[in-house]
């Protein structure tokens, strides 16, 4: 009777846990299952993101695949990711809303203090490129002084626009290492001037009017329409400190249009362009 009795309460719980839980959690339920059929779509085509997620923060990975899942762009461009957290978000991407990414990284430090681990194997922290369309020819770039802090950048070849494109995705040298920046944004247009259809992404810790970006901007154009290296440019701010340090530059595209999404989940802004190529 003992051993029956306990298979009738533990069948009990169970049920109550099912009616309590239910099968259509985030999760897909404590037992599993598939997300729900409204939250499965297509990334958008020919929109590209860039986004510093902010390490290390107190932010839920499943937060912010919503935020991303919410523009659902082709391409992403990160900055400040940890290798552990993007694979977190790619997982909920998928799951979740049906958005499966091809993903490369552009890991310039291996940090403990970023991105956990154990001491003697630290989290890879950098940047990242998601993609909906295959990426090749990855390359990851430490610049040769990143300042206070390691920095680099990243490229692969997609395909945007029905066309094949050069994605760059980087993050420079903090504020107020004005001449790192100028260094590195050297090293980087010198890669960036070999592409006539070029799409560079990223945290570039400086405003628009700042010199060292004078050579980035005598290659591209910004999304933003209004956006130019004059101080009297119209430029949506990116940050919460109401400045604009996040850049989607264009080469043999032109922007149909820009959006700045503020988010919780960042003091960073997420910046998206809708493109056509030239």
């Amino acid at each position: 009777m003992f051993g029956r009795g306990a298979g009738l309460l533990a069948g009990a719980v169970v049920v109550a846990l099912i009616v309590l839980v239910g099968p259509s959690t985030p999760s897909g339920g404590l037992f599993g299952g598939s997300p729900p059929a409204d939250a499965v779509r297509d990334a958008v085509p020919n929109r590209v993101m860039t986004w510093n997620i902010c390490n290390p923060c107190d932010v839920s990975n499943e937060d912010r695949a919503a935020d991303i899942a919410r523009y659902a762009p082709q391409v992403i461009g990160m900055q400040e990711t940890c290798v552990r957290d993007v694979e977190k978000i790619r997982n909920h991407l998928q799951r979740r809303y049906g958005l499966v990414y091809h993903v490369e990284y552009g890991t310039v430090l291996q940090s403990w203090g970023r991105c956990g681990g154990v001491p003697w194997n630290p989290g890879g922290f950098g940047q990242a490129i998601l993609s909906i369309a295959p990426m090749k020819d990855h390359v990851s770039v430490e610049y040769p002084d990143g300042g206070s802090e390691d920095r680099g950048y990243m490229a692969v070849t997609t395909t945007v626009g029905g066309k094949s494109t050069r994605v760059f995705n980087t993050h420079l040298a903090h504020r107020r290492q004005e001449e790192f920046r100028a260094e590195q944004i050297g090293v980087l247009t010198a890669e960036v001037r070999k592409y006539d259809r070029a799409i560079v992404l990223g945290d570039f810790n400086a405003v628009p009017e700042s010199a060292e970006l004078t050579k980035m901007w005598a290659l591209a154009s910004d999304a933003d329409p209004g956006c130019g290296p004059s101080a009297t440019g119209v430029c949506e701010v990116t940050t919460d400190w109401q400045s604009k340090f996040d850049y989607v530059f264009l080469r043999g595209f032109v922007s149909l249009e820009q959006h700045v999404n503020p988010t919780e989940n960042s003091d960073h802004h997420l910046v998206r362009t809708d493109l056509k190529p030239t």
